[in-house]
């Protein structure tokens, strides 16, 4: 069984420029240690017959077709605008 100490824990956060107290490095070592015995628990499983993948389920395209469509004329997006030149928005300068 793998184990952290909180010696591991206050090494690292050490490191890592952490300031944690002596209860967190062993409630943090606790924590990491049983996270270690659950993932050494995968260990067990028996993964021959499984085939390997880079994702869990399969991917597909689900974005709709892009279909131009003219939802507004040029001439309504304009309509409101506080100032129009050749066509186009006039927006104020923001270089010289």
């Amino acid at each position: 069984m793998a184990e952290i100490t909180k010696e591991a824990v206050l090494k690292t956060a050490d490191l890592a420029r952490l300031a944690i107290s002596e209860e967190e490095a062993e409630m943090y070592s606790e924590q990491l240690s049983s996270i270690l015995t659950f993932t050494e628990k995968l260990n067990e499983i028996d993964t021959t017959d499984v085939e390997p993948t880079t994702r869990g389920i399969d991917l597909k395209n689900v974005l709709r077709q892009d279909e131009p469509k003219q939802i507004i004329t040029k001439e309504e997006a304009l309509k409101n605008a506080p100032e129009v030149e050749d066509g186009q928005f006039k927006v104020p300068a923001i270089m010289d």
